[in-house]
């Protein structure tokens, strides 16, 4: 696992996820943020990263935490967290029963991986579904983080902040224009997602 938080928990950008976190946890003292997805506005962040070293600090600070991949077109948390990707989401969402989801090396952590690609994501993600199963996610935790698909490539992420609790925009400082992060956030305003805040990654 080459995630900056394990690899280096002193370094600045390691402190920068910890006060994210701590800046999350203030967020939701008025109304409980249980269920956060972290949306990147296009496709030139790494956001998987940006996602997974978030999860590792929430549970490093006692959280219970479930980190689910719900990009179903390309996962990457399985790599990063160490977890097999023999069934996940995909399947759950399908097929329902138990959640499949796996301890990961970090005490509190566990992953929901995506699952082996299907070829139709939307037909499984509809909106009511999601919010069943995100509803059984979320008494299994103190946390549910969510990785999944950049908001101005597919519909995808949309759907899963139609249904969460709070959404956190990635922006990358070296490539992210204004207006593509303008588009990002109205496509949340449209889906009534509750924004809890930008960050900005890459930032020169």
């Amino acid at each position: 696992m080459n995630l900056i938080t394990l690899s280096e928990p002193h370094s600045a950008a390691a402190e920068a996820y910890q006060s994210l976190r701590t800046s999350l946890e203030f967020s939701s003292l008025e109304k409980p943020v249980r269920s956060i997805l972290v949306a990147a506005v296009d496709g030139s962040i790494d956001k998987a990263a940006a996602v997974a070293n978030l999860a590792v600090v929430m549970a490093q600070s006692g959280d219970r935490v479930i980190l689910v991949d719900g990009d179903l077109r390309q996962p990457h948390q399985h790599e990063l967290l160490g977890v097999a990707n023999a069934t996940g989401l995909a399947q759950w969402m399908e097929s329902g029963g138990p959640p499949p989801l796996l301890k990961s090396a970090i005490d509190k952590l566990r992953v929901l991986p995506s699952g082996p690609l299907v070829s139709n994501p939307i037909a499984l993600l509809s909106t009511k579904r999601l919010g069943e199963r995100l509803a059984e996610l979320v008494v299994l935790a103190d946390y549910v983080i969510i990785d999944a698909p950049p908001l101005l490539h597919v519909t995808d992420a949309a759907l899963w902040a139609s249904q969460v609790d709070g959404v956190v925009l990635l922006v990358n400082g070296g490539s992210t224009k204004k207006e593509q992060a303008l588009r990002a956030k109205g496509v949340l305003a449209r889906v009534q997602a509750h924004l809890l805040g930008a960050v900005l990654l890459n930032a020169e």
